[in-house]
């Protein structure tokens, strides 16, 4: 079985069709003796979703944890925005509601 390797696919995560679990090659797959470093790539013959018992056939390439969600070909687009990560989404998203929050909070002591 392969380890790990400096090329930026090979630690891509796949996530199953059927059930939504996610193979990550820095974990590995203890249910199925996987060891950790192992590729998708470079998984046995016989290995099924530790979940549904999916096919690795049925698995998406979700790229990298932490990565741009989002198609590839549309990061480009925007003002920057497509380029954050789910985690910086969500911070720009909950801190622009509690802004304004605030905002209208202070307007009660406009009195």
């Amino acid at each position: 079985m392969s380890t790990q390797t400096t090329d930026p696919q090979a630690l891509d995560r796949y996530e199953c069709q059927a059930c939504g679990y996610i193979y990550e090659p820095v974990k590995g797959d203890d249910k199925n003796q996987v060891p950790p470093g192992t590729l998708f790539e470079s998984l046995p013959q016989d290995w099924r979703c530790p979940v549904c018992g999916a096919r690795p056939s049925r698995f998406n390439n979700i790229g990298l944890k932490g990565s741009p969600s989002g198609f590839k070909e549309n990061l480009k687009y925007g003002i920057g925005v497509n380029n954050l990560t789910p985690g910086q989404k969500n911070i720009l998203i909950f801190g622009g509601l509690l802004l304004a929050f605030l905002f209208f909070i202070s307007l009660y002591g406009l009195q």
